[in-house]
């Protein structure tokens, strides 16, 4: 548990126990604490789950390409429901979003890492190990069923007596928090670095956007995550020590376990909305050459977002019956909050109204992103009116606007921050060709998968359901929907097509290749492990772009001879003199203790339990007396 360190280190003893020093090859990655590496490993690690995610949305959507389906059966179908909509939100959202934050952040303020390096890559390992903790329940036949929100009783009912006789909940359950633990890591860790280690100069308003939204996710992350957290021990209880935390006939309530995941489960939604709009909000301004128009008010406007977003979490459980008052109350909460969201849109159309529009790939992306997220919105304003939500909650309108919101949102941003940062993290371009490619196939597949559910669910077409009856005249909407899945693994394909070709081709970018306005474009790309040879000092909003352009007296954008980047102080000096904390293997060992005693809970086996723990101590005490910095034989 170390900080960076800034100056020249003090020879330290040698260590007590065997320690990693390369910092390079493939073995470094198993022990990198650096926040660039750690953050690709995140991203690639999620684009996996992607993967995963998505083959089982396909088998969903092959399953109600006609009536009364035959490919999958109905426990499959739940399983592969359950599994789609849990790896689509805990391992491939949130987790690129911290991809992000982990690479950006640092760069972005002038920090040469995180606060916390090492408790940075136990993040990552506990992220790994929960979500192949996860996965492995296919191989003892009890993958999880019962829906990613896990509604009680069908999860919580005790094995013996339940609806859903396997350990699918409890793999839910356990894995859930396992992750939820990675997940509170990161916020920590955002929340400390971003307070505490920004470049001199670099007060609250002239940090970047991005920079914020990681602050507020961050923030969210760490209340949000405890409600979820004590209904999922109190679902393991119910079901393996009889505990009726939610059986009514023993005076529980069900209704409880609703309130306690939507409380988290609606802040969630700004949590894997926010990065996205941090995203467009860099990209915007750079390939319209306009300053971000209004930032001060996008950032009050993610911060008004994040507070109001935990006053709606009722409006998920408008069917329950739980009175006027209380419904009226989250509905009028519900509008509200579309109203920063709305001023967020206006800014990011104001900076592209007028401005020197470059339709690069990026630029495809985010321009994507406004148009799906202000449909998604705009549903979602709707299922504001209680009657209204009513009539649609259990159809697949509800399915076409969280899929429009957080695919059409998140994905899209994502996306355009793949292209917009890729030569800065690999030093190499993606192919702009084929990025657009990529756009089109998404935007299109997108599009022709997920607007007609608004139609198939307003005809009452009901959601969660593995087959429906012929007659109802959804035949052709669901065949369409099963087209544009397959359209949209296609634009992913291209995607990885597209990184491999671009990596063989290895069009080698210059340091700041779009032209841009934050700090990690002042130095090289790939940037080097120490980040920054100097700390730089910072005056205004877009600091890096001040140092590059002045005006004329016409008002002209004029280029100042320096050109504002210190890449050339770079090439002239190999940053040997600056120290950083040293890989460590023992965050791995440690995060390896917690799927152990996962499959113990799981299976009620308690040796195994054991075992788990102490290898959990076992890595803990190595990892507290492994010294910070390696020492320095010169």
């Amino acid at each position: 548990m170390t900080t960076v360190e800034h100056s020249a280190v003090i020879a330290q003893p040698r260590p007590l126990l065997a320690r990693p020093t390369k910092t390079s090859g493939w073995t470094s990655w198993f022990t990198t604490i650096d926040h660039k590496k750690i953050g690709i490993m995140y991203g690639a690690t999620a684009l996996i789950f992607l993967v995963a995610g998505g083959i089982e949305a396909l088998l969903i959507r092959l399953q109600l390409w006609r009536p009364n389906g035959t490919i999958l059966t109905a426990a499959t179908y739940n399983q592969l429901f359950t599994m789609h909509g849990t790896t689509m939100v805990f391992l491939v959202g949130m987790p690129l979003a911290v991809a992000f934050g982990n690479f950006l952040v640092p760069l972005m303020i002038g920090a040469r890492d995180v606060a916390f390096p090492r408790i940075n890559m136990l993040g990552y390992w506990v992220f790994l190990f929960g979500g192949i903790f996860l996965y492995s329940s296919f191989l003892f036949g009890s993958a999880p069923n019962g829906g990613w929100f896990g509604y009680t009783p069908l999860t919580s009912t005790p094995l013996a007596h339940g609806f859903l006789p396997s350990r699918g909940p409890d793999f839910w359950a356990v894995g859930l928090i396992m992750l939820g633990i990675g997940s509170v890591t990161s916020g920590v860790n955002f929340i400390v670095t971003i307070l505490n280690m920004r470049a001199p100069g670099m007060t609250l308003l002239r940090m970047p956007v991005f920079v914020w939204m990681t602050f507020i996710i961050a923030m969210l992350t760490l209340f949000a995550l405890p409600p979820v957290t004590a209904a999922l021990i109190q679902v393991y209880m119910d079901r393996n020590f009889g505990t009726n935390f939610f059986n009514a006939a023993q005076g529980g309530d069900p209704l409880l376990y609703q309130h306690l995941f939507w409380l988290f489960g609606h802040p969630e939604v700004y949590i894997l909305i926010l990065p996205g709009m941090g995203i467009v909000s860099e990209t915007l301004p750079v390939f319209s050459r306009k300053p971000l128009f209004g930032a001060r008010v996008v950032v009050m406007s993610g911060i008004a977002i994040g507070f109001v977003g935990w006053g709606v979490w009722v409006h998920h459980m408008y069917a329950t019956g739980l009175g006027p008052a209380t419904t009226t109350g989250f509905g009028i909460a519900t509008m509200a909050i579309a109203v920063p969201t709305g001023v967020k849109i206006f800014n990011w159309l104001g900076t592209v109204w007028g401005g020197a529009v470059r339709l690069t790939t990026s630029m495809l992306f985010s321009l994507g992103f406004i148009a799906m997220f202000t449909l998604g919105g705009l549903s979602g304003v709707m299922h504001s009116i209680v009657p209204s939500n009513a009539q649609q909650h259990d159809t697949y309108f509800v399915v076409a606007h969280f899929h429009y919101v957080l695919f059409g949102g998140l994905v899209f941003a994502i996306f355009s921050g793949f292209y917009y940062w890729w030569p800065k993290a690999f030093g190499h371009f993606l192919s702009e060709k084929m990025g657009k490619i990529n756009f089109w196939l998404l935007f299109i597949g997108f599009n022709l998968t997920f607007f007609p559910m608004h139609i198939v669910g307003l005809q009452g077409m009901p959601r969660r359901t593995y087959t429906y009856g012929a007659g109802h005249g959804w035949e052709l909407l669901n065949q369409m929907e099963t087209v544009g899945a397959f359209i949209i693994a296609l634009s992913v394909l291209v995607f990885f097509v597209n990184v491999i070709a671009s990596r063989i081709r290895n069009d080698v970018a210059p340091a700041d290749p779009w032209d841009g306005r934050t700090l990690e474009w002042s130095i090289p790309s790939p940037v080097p492990a120490y980040n920054f040879l100097e700390i730089p000092e910072v005056h205004e909003f877009d600091d890096f772009w001040h140092k590059k352009y002045t005006e004329d007296e016409e008002g002209r954008l004029v280029r100042l001879p320096s050109g504002g980047s210190d890449a050339g102080q770079h090439e002239v000096s190999d940053g040997s003199h600056i120290h950083l904390p040293s890989p460590s293997y023992w965050p791995m060992v440690f995060a390896l203790g917690l799927p152990i005693s996962g499959y113990g809970f799981v299976f009620k086996n308690w040796l195994l339990v054991g075992v788990g723990v102490a290898v959990l101590m076992f890595g803990l005490t190595a990892w507290l007396i492994e010294p910070d910095t390696a020492h320095e034989d010169h």
